[in-house]
Formats: C-alpha cells, sequence, structure tokens
C-alpha cells in the first residue's frame, strides 16, 4: 500500500492563480447574469442607470469577492439586491462589514411598488452622502 503525497500549504504564486482563477470565474458569472436579468432587475436597473436616480452612478451585477452584487454605488458605498429569497444574510453581514450598506426588495415589491423602492433608495443615497460644506 503505497501512500497518497499530501501537498502543503500553496505557495504565493499558487496563491495568486487560484485567487484569479476565482476572480475570472466570477467575472463570467456576473456577465451571464446581466445578459439573464429578472424582470425586477431590469425595472430596476432602468431607473438607476445613467445617473437617472439623483445623479448617482449605480453599477449593476458587480463583483465584490466572493459575491457578486445585483447593483452597487460606490459613491454611496451602498448595494442594492433584487431577489426572490435566495438571499443569505450571512452575505448581508459580509458586506455591511466591508463598510456597504445594502438594501434588499423582494422582486414582487419592485415590480408593484417601484416608484417606493426608487424613494427609499433615493433617501438611503441622501443618508450616505456628507453634505456640501460651505466654503470660507
Amino acid at each position: 500500500m503505497t501512500k497518497a503525497k499530501t501537498k502543503g500549504p500553496l505557495s504565493r504564486w499558487e496563491r495568486d492563480r487560484e485567487r484569479e482563477k476565482t476572480g475570472t470565474e466570477l467575472q463570467a458569472r456576473a456577465r451571464l447574469l446581466r445578459k439573464r436579468a429578472s424582470d425586477a432587475e431590469q425595472i430596476l436597473w432602468r431607473h438607476l442607470r445613467g445617473r437617472r436616480l439623483a445623479g448617482y452612478k449605480f453599477r449593476r451585477q458587480v463583483v465584490l469577492e466572493p459575491y457578486i452584487v445585483d447593483f452597487l454605488c460606490y459613491e454611496a458605498m451602498l448595494i442594492i439586491e433584487a431577489d426572490g429569497g435566495q438571499y443569505a444574510e450571512q452575505k448581508r453581514a459580509q458586506l455591511e462589514a466591508m463598510g456597504y450598506r445594502v438594501m434588499r426588495f423582494w422582486n414582487h415589491e419592485i415590480l408593484t411598488e417601484t416608484q417606493a423602492v426608487l424613494e427609499q433608495i433615493h433617501r438611503a443615497l441622501l443618508a450616505a452622502t456628507p453634505s456640501p460644506q460651505p466654503s470660507p
């Protein structure tokens, strides 16, 4: 009977290569998610894209390793999740630990109460951005 060789810890080069592979896989998954957006995501994106909501820039299906978030405004550090129930509280807690504020809306809420959802997002954007200080 021969012993199976156990591999020791990964070298720095091997770790970087694994991270790169994981990042590439996540980017490919994000592209696929953009192409296969749900109706709720499409409606929300129509209102968020092109700085249409109070001049804030949003991106969709953004990789924040190890996650892909639905919508992200870097300026306000605000993440918007549109989902039908597959959302994990652990994901939310980890994103908040990274310094992001996370808002979650159910698909039916986005589809039936779009204006109310947009108003909540708008309030969160205004609360996250410091008001400009008057010049001396």
